[in-house]
């Protein structure tokens, strides 16, 4: 409920922020256009304050950060980051200006129709950027190694010596580039030393984040929820830090409801008595629900604790350990049951995927 004087809609963009006041007991809008970064729009925020009292402060999520978030929070205002996507635009408006945006946050705010995002620590923020960075170096790892085997695939090179990109698998492409590749040229000889040294480079930088990663997980306050959240399988150092600071504050969500956030629930569109179910939403935080994704796969095989999750097992608290186990054989279950069904592959572990969503919730939410 909105209980301040003044709503303020800002619509911020990297070298200039539109800002749109309208005073709840007068009605009067006030707009003024200002420059980039928080100082010019403290001062105006402060003007208002002086001439209408209390206010309030919303501008949408986007590229530009949580930076002004903060800075405005702390000074004593409170500010909603809005999520973009939920905003309700009218229909029928054909023109979009800075300032009709600006007026529209404003507005919403003061109905609270605006669906906040949440605004995370500057160490949460940190973390993220860590293992985001981490998700970048693999993405472009993969398109390295992609451009590098189809260069190979057009001049008729094949690995079949078993698994690609193996020491192996190094040293068979250390023998086509002085062998069968030197006679074609000196421009496929110029490619394929830049994809090589593209794959090295981004190989080492990759490794050098993982360190990082393995630093933080093993001694930063998001550790209890990471060894926790360890005593599933699938879900690695890596993987488990990666969903500490992507979810953050995990008692926003209940064991039902994360999986929406994720958009690991399937997507309906239902009027009267019809019924009708799609493929899953994607919404949400797709680094997250890629995660799980692939953690999901890990609980196929049959399950045999080893030394590796034991070891997992011992680090966590014992309460910790004793669901971690009892979520294992849960979801290796009902992996048996969906394969029994003839599920599709993929759709059985998208299913396991958003029930691990929720044995994830379990743990991390569960005391120390």
């Amino acid at each position: 409920m909105f209980t301040e004087n003044t709503s303020v809609g800002l619509d911020v963009h990297a070298r200039s922020i539109s800002g749109t006041a309208i005073d709840t007991t007068t009605g009067e809008v006030l707009t003024r256009r200002l420059g980039p970064g928080s100082t010019e729009v403290l001062a105006w925020l402060e003007e208002l304050r002086a001439g209408h009292g209390s206010l309030a402060v919303a501008y949408e999520a986007g590229p530009t950060g949580y930076g002004l978030a903060r800075t405005v929070t702390a000074a004593g205002y409170r500010c909603v980051v809005a999520a973009p996507s939920k905003i309700v635009r009218p229909a029928g408006e054909k023109v979009k200006t800075d300032a009709k945006d600006a007026l529209l946050l404003a507005r919403l705010l003061r109905m609270g129709e605006l669906t906040a995002v949440r605004v995370p620590t500057v160490a949460q923020e940190s973390a993220r950027d860590l293992v985001r960075a981490r998700e970048d170096a693999r993405r472009e790892l993969m398109s390295a190694r992609h451009r590098l085997a189809k260069l190979l695939l057009r001049h008729g090179h094949v690995y079949t010596g078993g698994e690609a990109w193996t020491g192996a698998h190094d040293g068979w492409l250390r023998r086509i580039r002085r062998g069968e590749l030197a006679g074609s040229g000196a421009g496929t000889l110029a490619a394929f030393d830049a994809g090589y040294d593209c794959v090295g480079e981004i190989l080492a930088r990759r490794d050098r984040l993982d360190a990082a990663i393995l630093a933080v997980a093993a001694d930063s306050e998001f550790t209890p929820v990471v060894d926790r959240l360890c005593c599933l399988r699938g879900i690695s150092r890596l993987t488990g830090l990666g969903l500490a600071v992507e979810i953050g504050d995990w008692d926003r969500f209940t064991g039902a409801s994360i999986a929406a956030y994720l958009g690991l629930v399937p997507s309906e569109h239902s009027s009267g008595a019809s019924r009708s179910l799609g493929g899953i939403t994607k919404t949400g935080n797709t680094h997250a629900r890629r995660l799980l994704i692939e953690a999901a796969w890990h609980h196929k095989p049959r399950y045999a604790p080893g030394a590796t999750m034991r070891a997992r097992w011992a680090a966590a608290p014992a309460a910790a350990a004793a669901r971690g186990d009892a979520g294992n054989r849960r979801l290796h279950h009902r992996w048996t049951v969906l394969s029994a069904h003839r599920k599709p592959h993929t759709v059985a572990n998208t299913a396991i995927a958003r029930e691990l969503a929720g044995w994830c919730w379990s743990l991390a939410v569960m005391e120390d």
